[in-house]
């Protein structure tokens, strides 16, 4: 996904990215942990109903059991220990980690009603990030020629920061499925079976992590917010 990360000025996000028919985005979180190979195949379900023109647009917010995913560039040397049952996850990018305390929200957009432009849907998807975290008080940033959202951490020395969220999406005849990965309180831990994204010199981080303690469904609160302000209304599934 770096070639399709840019700065913010590159496109007007938040009116590219709306519909002009203001149709709402089915809203749905998931009670429970569920397994990788279950989203991905209504995720891919869902994205091929949509471009069908026979579902609506949805948004799926869930955990999952702890896993590896491997995206469509993932080096094989950077699987350091298979802990975890490792994944092809079909989307851009290289290794990632999902696990509980994590939020997944799988992003299922009609992109022929949101301006056909890939490079600002990802721009859309990270501001949406770094919005949800600026009302937390985290300062959320982009770094060209690495994906994600980023927190400087000066107080693990001069020039370290830590990712916060991942963002990898595919889009199938101009529908988008994946999404973004956001760290609310995940055991960090987990990442050392990895090199997170290809990435050695930089860390991994969390909400909690940095001392904010809250609960999946008040970041789930914001996410939806920040999500209406981005690319419209939703409604619930």
């Amino acid at each position: 996904m770096e070639q399709l990360t840019a700065t913010p000025e590159a496109c007007q996000i938040r009116s590219k990215l709306h519909r002009a028919d203001a149709r709402h985005v089915e809203w749905r979180v998931a009670d429970t942990p569920v397994p990788y190979e279950d989203a991905l195949v209504a995720m891919e379900a869902r994205a091929a109903a949509i471009a069908e023109g026979e579902a609506n647009e949805a948004v799926w917010l869930l955990e999952h059991p702890p896993l590896y995913t491997a995206g469509t560039s993932a080096r094989p040397d950077d699987l350091l220990n298979p802990r975890f049952p490792v994944h092809p996850a079909g989307r851009g990018g290289q290794y990632t980690y999902h696990g509980p305390g994590q939020r997944v929200a799988y992003v299922m957009l009609d992109l022929t009603q949101r301006g056909r432009d890939i490079r600002c849907l990802v721009q859309g998807l990270e501001q949406w990030v770094i919005d949800t975290l600026e009302a937390h008080n985290i300062t959320g940033e982009r770094r060209e020629g690495r994906v994600g959202v980023w927190v400087r951490r000066p107080e693990k020395g001069v020039g370290r920061e830590d990712k916060i969220a991942a963002i990898g999406v595919r889009v199938r005849k101009w529908v988008t499925f994946h999404g973004i990965s956001l760290n609310v309180a995940p055991d960090l831990s987990h990442y050392d079976g990895i090199v997170p994204c290809g990435i050695l010199d930089q860390g991994v981080t969390s909400f909690e992590d940095l001392g904010l303690l809250v609960s999946m469904p008040e970041v789930d609160s914001v996410l939806r917010a920040r999500f209406e302000a981005m690319f419209g209304p939703t409604s619930n599934a």
